[in-house]
């Protein structure tokens, strides 16, 4: 198992862990979560051995091979695919050997290798990276390309690619989604229930941390709580004990209000200084609790535009693309007020190129844009996180908009008090941009897009480096937005909060999509996994169509009891587990660690075989709107 142990750690002069320990068994999959600023990152760093610790001790076993995913790695000259395969140094070291036998002319060292090489799986290294490729969305076309030759969100697909290449039994991935589209995500997630070793994700995902992960650990005050079951798990024991602490804390306070009136009142008198010093000496001693934070930091709204146009923005018969190469043709398409449209797509489908264009960004290469009078749009895409003036401070980038657009100019303190609602507070309204981080910039981004006042909102991956506070609140935010929207995120949860309808870019097209969120993803599931498993032939007869889909039927009932079974043995468990974290010997907390580990496992294994279930009766009754399209 994974240890931490008391550790204790600053950070300058910033305490960042108090005699902080958490335990994760083997084989677990754990997500870490925390605000910004906690110290997940260096956690990670602690658990790498690249940062050692100032008291207290990281305990794992010594054949524990480790691997993780790299944010900053150099550019390099490799090829895609030799870059991931790169992960794999033991079977580097084997092919190496063997390349100097081969110069030798050593051909009995080389029938050993030759062995060697087929223990560290090298006749089907080449098909698994190419896999895991395709799955975080890269195009055949794209593994011979170097790396360096990739975008920086680009780059870091190839470094998460070549952690997961890596053989491991511990795996540590920061923020693995953050440049993932929605098709990448839900790959990789499936890719992380597969996981065999123990793995620690840091993620503000939440569609993510409660499908892949069996064990929350918290960081707050410079400790760590471990919460057995996923995110939604963690929520509700959390929520329970900060009442329990906000109940304990009043309680308390009132105690040492008693305490401190009995010592204010007999402070002079002679005959009670023993019981004065008494009651001194026991608030000296009392650990008392702290106050219950539990309001988000973020409290910000959309500012509302009185007058919209209807429609606010329209495309007919437009095509779109670049350099004179259509992306997307065709297009007729009307956004009107209170239009809540979500964008599906796989990458490269053209999400991004539809968007710029309703934005004003990219003029069509033919047909016709408009937008009405007063169809301002507010449009937030993660290249203007970079094309923010650095050297100027988010109060200073609020004057420069006021004037810019004619508008009235925030005063000093309402300018922070409007920026205090999105995260900054203190000295950070006057820093300078180029000190933040990608959060820091994707916040001040939205804030000076939300005081404008847009008749639409247009958000390419807006929750992209966001915690999961922020986002929460930029889900209440968007809730209560009164104008039209149209988002493209990989955060599901987000998706499923604010959006109503949904239109997917596929083909060239552009088309409204029959069914909600988790249809999208099980036919994407589908069609990556055993994209020709089911016959869609027209020729079909009608009784062997009914045989067939009573089968079906009858199989998605059974399934549906066996979800049902395991979601009850799942619940149980974790309740065991909460007791017998504190209650039972450590091997009896293994012992029931794995068996909610087993049944989870069964409860994804059902879930996705009713998934594929469902695809095929689609399959079998045919898509008539999709037969419809052009």
């Amino acid at each position: 198992m994974l240890e931490v142990q008391a550790v204790t750690l600053h950070l300058g002069e910033r305490l960042l862990f108090d005699e902080l320990s958490v335990t994760v068994h083997s084989g677990h999959t754990a997500g870490v979560v925390g605000r910004n600023g906690v110290g997940k990152s260096t956690f990670f760093e602690l658990l790498r051995g690249r940062v050692a610790p100032e008291a207290g001790e990281v305990l794992r076993p010594a054949k524990w091979r480790l691997a993780w995913l790299e944010q900053n790695a150099p550019p390099s000259p490799r090829g895609a695919l030799d870059y991931v395969l790169d992960g794999d140094r033991r079977l580097r070291r084997v092919e190496d050997a063997i390349a100097a036998a081969e110069r030798r002319g050593d051909n009995e060292r080389l029938a050993h290798l030759y062995g060697d090489l087929e223990d560290a799986g090298g006749y089907d290294a080449h098909a698994r990276g190419g896999e895991i490729l395709h799955g975080l969305g890269f195009a055949a076309a794209d593994f011979a390309k170097p790396h360096r030759a990739f975008s920086g969100g680009w780059r870091i697909r190839l470094n998460l690619a070549q952690a997961l290449m890596a053989p491991s039994d511990l795996l540590l991935l920061d923020e693995p989604t953050n440049h993932l589209d929605l098709e990448a995500t839900l790959w990789l997630e499936s890719w992380v229930r597969k996981y065999a070793g123990t793995l620690l994700a840091i993620a503000h995902d939440r569609d993510f941390l409660d499908k892949a992960v069996q064990q929350i650990v918290h960081l707050d005050g410079g400790r760590a709580t471990a919460y057995a079951g996923n995110y939604s798990a963690f929520e509700r024991q959390r929520a329970e004990a900060l009442e329990r602490q906000a109940a304990l804390h009043k309680s308390q306070q009132i105690r040492v209000k008693e305490i401190r009136r009995f010592v204010d009142r007999f402070r002079a008198k002679e005959s009670k200084a023993k019981q004065v010093q008494s009651r001194l000496k026991a608030l000296e001693r009392m650990d008392l609790v702290a106050p219950v934070l539990a309001e988000s930091p973020y409290r910000f709204t959309f500012s509302q535009r009185r007058k919209i146009s209807n429609p606010i923005l329209q495309l007919d018969d437009a095509s779109l693309g670049y350099d004179g190469q259509a992306v997307l043709e065709d297009l007729t398409l009307r956004v009107y007020p209170g239009d809540r449209i979500g964008v599906l797509g796989a990458n490269g489908a053209g999400k991004t190129t539809l968007l710029r264009c309703l934005a004003g960004e990219l003029a069509p290469l033919g047909g016709r844009f408009a937008r009405g009078r007063h169809s301002a749009v507010g449009y937030f895409a993660q290249h203007q996180l970079e094309s923010l003036d650095l050297a100027l401070s988010p109060l200073d980038q609020l004057a420069v908009l006021a004037d810019a657009n004619g508008g009235p100019r925030f005063t000093s303190q309402s300018g922070r008090d409007y920026l205090g609602g999105w995260g900054f507070r203190g000295d950070d309204v006057a820093r300078p941009a180029a000190s933040f981080s990608g959060g820091e910039k994707a916040r001040l981004v939205l804030a000076l897009l939300a005081c404008q006042a847009p008749a639409v909102l247009v958000l390419d991956e807006p929750t992209n480096h966001l915690d999961l506070e922020m986002r929460e609140a930029l889900a209440v935010a968007l809730q209560a937005y009164q104008g039209a929207l149209l988002l493209v995120s990989h955060d599901r949860h987000l998706l499923r909060r604010c959006v109503d309808l949904f239109y997917l870019v596929a083909g060239g097209d552009v088309q409204p999509f029959q069914g909600d969120l988790d249809a999208y993803a099980a036919a994407h599931i589908e069609a990556t996994n055993r994209p020709n498993r089911v016959s869609r032939s027209p020729r079909q007869p009608k009784r062997q169509s009914a045989q067939a889909r009573r089968r079906l039927q009858a199989r998605q009932r059974q399934l549906e009891a066996e979800m049902d079974r395991a979601a009850t043995a799942a619940a149980t468990l974790e309740r065991r587990l909460a007791d017998a974290a504190a209650n039972v010997a450590p091997g009896e907390y293994a012992r029931l660690a794995q068996e909610h580990k087993l049944t989870q496992a069964a409860s994804a294994e059902a879930e996705q075989a009713w998934l594929e279930t469902q695809a095929a009766l689609d399959a079998l009754d045919g898509n008539a709107a999709s037969a419809g399209r052009p």
